[in-house]
């Protein structure tokens, strides 16, 4: 009987036209698209500079700063109010403004000012914004102490009134993530986004489907039991989802260059019950939901709060204490912690037995909860 149901299941899935293309194209699209807006790396900051010094070293500075891939120069300002002025109408996101007198001051004192004014509407953008202006002052900075080391020796640091202090040289290596790429670190996590969407909503729009054409009467009429109807809804979409899996993590591959450092077998051990947690979800809804617009809007509600409060934006860590209680009742935190770890540390299962564990007993709550939630009436 069971094998009869999944056969039904996958006929009636590839009769519908708009699954297999669903399965390729939106895969794609996310491998594609997501990595490249989904990014925190700020770029492209417009900066004006008011540049009341206009000496040797103010210049060189501004240059500095243009030259920077993170800044784009698109004003010089006569005043400070000018530049404010821009903020305002959002032509600059950055005013950077060079007091008179800097050269003077940063030759003969050792000590100059500059002050940094920033848009913090976007509060992301205005902070990262002035870290960066931040270090390529530094870096301005170490430059002319040590041109003016080389020139004058130790007798400027005396007559500057500073103490020569011993520099530190810091070297920063990123581990597990050499080059910083944000990429690396977001299209596991999308990964699991993408699988949550096709195995949340395509089982959550099966049996309220088969409710609205009547379908599901004729099912009402035979002796087939809960637990194998349920089962015949879940093992179609388990295949598909390790299908959208594999075709994802090839285009990781080919169109990246990302490959996982862990074991590919606790990859798809993971995937495997992690597909079986968001379609058991799918299916609970899919059982409470009397139309397709209902299941939808249900899932809908579930999985914006679930992203939201996943880490895949912001670290679980950063979130207030009741988020992060919260975040213990999400699956999507357990399994973008596998994907991360997997493929960024080489984790193996040994390591992950916390979020498979979890993982596991979210699968069988859900699961148990659709089989008793199936409601079969003649």
């Amino acid at each position: 009987m069971l094998k009869y149901l999944i056969e039904k299941e996958f006929k009636q899935m590839l009769r519908n036209p708009f699954i297999p293309r669903l399965i390729l194209l939106f895969p794609l699209m996310v491998i594609l698209v997501f990595p490249w807006a989904a990014n925190q790396e700020i770029t492209n900051i417009n900066v004006d500079v008011v540049d009341n010094d206009h000496s040797a070293y103010s210049n060189r500075l501004t240059g500095k700063i243009a030259a920077s891939k993170y800044f784009n120069l698109v004003a010089v300002s006569s005043a400070n109010e000018e530049a404010l002025g821009n903020i305002e109408s959002e032509t600059a996101d950055v005013v950077f403004e060079i007091r008179p007198d800097f050269e003077k001051d940063l030759v003969g004192r050792g000590v100059s000012e500059v002050m940094i004014s920033v848009n913090a509407v976007n509060i992301m953008k205005g902070n990262l914004g002035s870290n960066y202006m931040t270090a390529i002052i530094r870096d301005f900075a170490d430059e002319i102490r040590n041109e003016l080391q080389i020139s004058t020796g130790t007798e400027w640091f005396r007559q500057a009134g500073n103490t020569a202090l011993p520099v530190i040289q810091v070297i920063p290596q990123g581990k597990f993530n050499t080059f910083l790429d944000y990429k690396v670190f977001m299209i596991p996590a999308l990964l699991v986004i993408l699988l949550t969407l096709i195995c949340g909503f395509l089982p959550a729009l099966n049996i309220v489907n088969e409710k609205e054409i009547g379908t599901i009467e004729q099912i009402n009429v035979t002796p087939v039991g809960k637990f194998s109807f349920i089962l015949a809804k879940l093992i179609p979409y388990w295949a598909v989802g390790l299908v959208v899996f594999t075709v994802f993590i090839s285009l990781a591959a080919l169109i990246y260059g990302l490959i996982p450092q862990g074991n590919l077998f606790t990859l798809y051990f993971s995937a495997s019950i992690y597909i079986l947690v968001v379609s058991g979800l799918g299916l609970v809804i899919s059982n409470h939901s009397s139309t397709l617009q209902q299941a939808m809007f249900v899932l809908f509600f579930f999985l914006i709060i679930l992203i939201m409060i996943s880490g895949l934006f912001t670290p679980i860590a950063s979130m207030p204490q009741w988020a992060q209680n919260f975040s213990r009742c999400n699956p999507l935190r357990y399994f973008i912690e596998i994907m991360r770890m997997v493929y960024l540390k080489g984790s193996d299962i040994a390591n992950l037995e916390a979020q498979l564990m979890t993982l596991s007993v979210f699968a069988l709550i859900l699961n148990g909860w659709a089989i008793l939630s199936y409601r079969k009436s003649s």
